[in-house]
């Protein structure tokens, strides 16, 4: 019963919140306070968002945007995920691969670009290659972590069991850890959907970073605005499949305060 009224609780306080922000975004617009280039109103962004929808383009430029971050972001946790769980589970592979890791998670990926383009390009793959720049050497850490946190005597059970290696590493370190991976994961694609504006300022001709970076030079604040929204909804999208995925893969696990 008390979980129910916190739920419901917990859905009115956001409701109220987010009411209050559009509240104070009408008035703040449609009173003049602040300049429509500063600060567009609710119904000029609507508007242009009905112009894209009209004209088919928006519904293209999320398209585009959606399959930059999700090629983008896969593959950079296809190859973080293996190598997270070898580092967490060998000094030596540890010591060989984490300075180079703990090196590159610190250069900012504004900076790589022109390397990018010198070396793949303008095409997809680019666009591709930011995105996982900028997640792999952080999620990479974070497998590593959510994996070395296993307690030992998990394993240590399983062996004397007679479990070899990949058994132990398929039955007990993988379902122990793939709570604390799913978390990785929600947090990494979020971070992949804040590059998506860097992939996309140089040498795109489509996506929501693109619209954003165009619209800024002629300051058309109401479709940057619109940008920002549709990423932002589209990233909670996301973020919510992956948290029903975890329901679904991970039923027993509960966080404090669920």
């Amino acid at each position: 019963m008390n979980i129910e009224k916190n739920k419901k609780d917990y859905r009115l306080l956001s409701f109220i919140v987010f009411a209050i922000l559009i509240a104070a975004w009408c008035i703040a617009s449609y009173s003049g306070m602040v300049s429509k280039i500063f600060l567009p109103s609710p119904s000029d962004v609507l508007d242009a968002i009905v112009s894209g929808l009209k004209d088919g383009s928006l519904w293209e430029n999320c398209w585009v945007s959606t399959k930059r971050v999700m090629i983008g972001w896969f593959w950079s946790a296809a190859v973080a995920l293996p190598l997270g769980m070898l580092m967490a589970l060998s000094k030596k592979f540890t010591a060989i691969i984490r300075p180079f890791i703990e090196f590159a998670r610190y250069l900012p990926v504004v900076a790589l670009v022109p390397l990018t383009l010198l070396y793949l390009g303008i095409d997809e793959a680019q666009k591709y290659t930011v995105i996982w720049l900028g997640t792999f050497f952080q999620l990479i850490l974070m497998v590593c972590d959510t994996v070395s946190s296993v307690e030992r005597n998990q394993v240590n059970a399983a062996r004397t069991l007679d479990a070899n290696k990949w058994q132990v590493y398929l039955y007990v370190i993988l379902p122990a850890s793939l709570p604390g991976l799913l978390d990785d994961f929600r947090l990494t694609i979020g971070w992949a959907w804040t590059y998506l504006v860097v992939a996309e300022m140089v040498a795109a001709s489509s996506g929501l970073g693109y619209i954003i970076l165009k619209s800024q030079r002629f300051l058309a604040t109401d479709v940057i605005f619109m940008g920002l929204i549709l990423i932002g909804l589209i990233g909670l999208l996301t973020d919510f499949l992956l948290r029903l995925l975890s329901g679904v893969l991970v039923p027993w696990y509960k966080r404090l305060g669920d």
